[in-house]
């Protein structure tokens, strides 16, 4: 995950909703015995500690920018580093690399998946998953506000588009060139929310993370005072309480053949 003000405690509170699209990923890498498996992006450890589970002989290498979300990775036992996704390179007996939710953040993602693909090792294997939500009303929305005088000066420099992901079938042939046996879809799932400003709550442990970053205490208040009818409007709740928010995911799993 990127560096700023990553709060574990807010991404897990919507652990079951983000921990499917992982497991999702990772049930298609067919690995039978690993030496080393590595976790890009970690967070705070909790999905990173099944991967323990599953291949109890291999090494785990766990990374992650946010200081944060590694101690709190450290904190579940995983051994965990700081450091740079766009610099990690592989240690010769990697077998597996997992990217999950991490690569939007990264502008040219496409290139670095390609190139850790040429870089592994014949027969390893590499999954990653992003979101594929760009367009939502939740993501216009919070553009919207973000163009509003009152935030603008402060929130002119994040990139909310410049991270696009790419349709499955790119990834397929970018990797596919690379040498690699590749395994591309797309899932939209809808989650079933419950709160307030349940859509808002979910966006504040990641999309506005670099939102809050940015702005005073007293700004992030009004933003989110702004933006949650906004919210409400494009994903009203159901006379129950519930509401239901479609999230697209787009997933590859590529063996280097």
């Amino acid at each position: 995950m990127m560096a700023g003000m990553w709060n574990p405690d807010v991404y897990l509170a919507f652990a079951d909703h983000r921990g499917r699209p992982f497991f999702d990923l990772t049930a298609r890498i067919d690995a039978k015995q690993p030496r080393r498996v590595v976790d890009l992006g970690c967070g705070p450890g909790n999905l990173t500690a099944t991967l323990a589970q599953r291949w109890p002989q291999a090494r785990i290498e766990a990374l992650d920018s946010s200081p944060e979300m590694v101690a709190a990775a450290r904190e579940r036992g995983i051994d965990a580093a700081v450091g740079s996704v766009t610099e990690w390179e592989p240690a010769a007996d990697t077998d597996v690399v997992i990217s999950n939710a991490v690569l939007h953040w990264i502008p040219d993602h496409a290139e670095l998946v390609v190139r850790w693909a040429r870089e592994l090792a014949p027969g390893a294997w590499l999954a990653f998953q992003v979101p594929g939500n760009f367009e939502a009303p939740s993501h216009r929305a919070l553009q919207e506000v973000a163009r509003r005088d009152t935030f603008a000066e402060a929130l002119r420099d994040i990139p909310f588009q410049d991270s696009v992901t790419a349709a499955p079938e790119v990834y397929a042939e970018l990797l596919t060139d690379a040498g690699c046996a590749v395994d591309a879809w797309e899932t939209t799932y809808v989650h079933e929310l419950t709160g307030q400003t349940p859509v808002l709550d979910w966006i504040t442990g990641s999309a506005l993370t670099a939102v809050k970053s940015r702005l005073s205490e007293e700004a992030w208040q009004q933003y989110r005072a702004e933006l949650a009818p906004l919210l409400a409007q494009a994903y009203p709740a159901r006379p129950d309480g519930r509401t239901f928010y479609p999230f697209r995911r787009i997933f590859v799993v590529a063996r280097k053949a």
